[in-house]
């Protein structure tokens, strides 16, 4: 797997927390540095941390399931994918909350970051399989995901919802033709 494609993986992986910033945007009416901050931090962590862990796990059973390991990438990519492409359609702006909460206490933020990088784990599986540098992918993961939860704060505040959907839907795009690529590589080789 290249450096380009574990690039792409970490964009599209980002776009559950890009979307969440943005409903964090907009719940301050004058955003602080430290509120740009916190997203990026949290988020970035918990999807550099959920890979690693699902990498080891993965390696553990890896050689077991080697024969057919991109059929589970291509799968496992798929869901996930379909999942944000559902969330992005779909108008259910049930989860945004009033803008006078805050949103940024502990426990709001670990429950958020743990929510979005979720889909993380079962790509860190995915690279167990393909043999992945994980700590250089992990690191792209994690900054990638810390850039763009802060600009996600910034839009939110500054433009509102209406990218909200767009991301996830994008995000999801991206991992269903990833897993799609992967799959024809392996029934390829």
């Amino acid at each position: 797997m290249s450096y380009l494609e574990i690039i792409l993986i970490a964009v599209g992986l980002s776009m559950d927390a890009f979307a969440v910033s943005i409903t964090l945007g907009l719940s301050v009416r004058k955003l602080k540095i430290m509120e740009m901050l916190l997203p990026g931090i949290y988020f970035g962590l918990a999807q550099a941390l959920m890979p690693f862990i699902g990498y080891f796990a993965g390696t553990m059973f890896a050689g077991k399931i080697e024969s057919w390991d991109y059929w589970i990438a291509f799968v496992l990519l798929g869901i996930i994918g379909a999942k944000m492409i559902k969330e992005g359609v779909s108008k259910d702006d049930d989860k945004d909350e009033s803008r006078s909460e805050n949103k940024f206490l502990f426990v709001n933020m670990l429950f958020l970051a743990i929510a979005t990088s979720i889909d993380a784990l079962a790509v860190g599986v995915t690279f167990a399989f393909f043999k992945v540098n994980i700590f250089a992918a992990i690191a792209i993961i994690g900054l990638t995901t810390f850039c763009i939860s802060i600009c996600g704060v910034k839009i939110g505040n500054i433009f509102g919802a209406r990218f909200k959907s767009k991301a996830e839907v994008f995000g999801g795009i991206v991992l269903v033709a990833l897993g799609f690529k992967m799959l024809i590589e392996g029934l390829l080789t």
